[in-house]
């Protein structure tokens, strides 16, 4: 991990190190519904998503925005984060590689603590956002 950020060396614009992640396989769903405790067999059995008009299984949103995470704690210590949002945009299907990316947008000061605003997108190898939001980190 990278020295923590200081708030008088972020400017607006900064870019966060990228985070990217392998393709998405079934090992990984299997892995993270384990781990989560989501056992929907929409992202474990083929047959079932079929069933329910998908061509397969696809990731759980919350494994998205857990790669999100980990790039802002890559990034700040997790004791740092003040807020995380996201919007979920599209499916995460099998195959798909992606590249979560995060900006700051904001510098402020909130109370006693000097915080940025974060904005965050998870994109896939073609181009296509599947996850946006932002977050709010207190910086020393």
């Amino acid at each position: 991990m990278l020295a923590p950020p200081i708030y008088d060396s972020v400017q607006v614009g900064d870019t966060l190190p990228v985070l990217q992640i392998q393709a998405v396989d079934r090992t990984t769903l299997a892995l993270f519904g384990g781990a989560s405790g989501d056992h929907n067999p929409i992202h474990l059995d083929t047959d079932f998503a079929r069933r329910a008009g998908m061509p397969d299984v696809f990731a759980q949103g919350m494994l998205g925005m857990a790669w999100l995470g980990r790039m802002l704690t890559q990034w700040a210590p997790q004791s740092q984060l003040r807020r995380f949002d996201a919007r979920f945009l599209g499916i995460t299907h099998l195959g798909n590689a992606m590249r979560c990316c995060g900006r700051v947008v904001e510098k402020f000061e909130r109370g006693d603590e000097r915080c940025v605003r974060i904005e965050l997108s998870s994109v896939n190898q073609f181009g296509q956002t599947k996850i946006a939001g932002d977050a709010v980190v207190a910086l020393p």
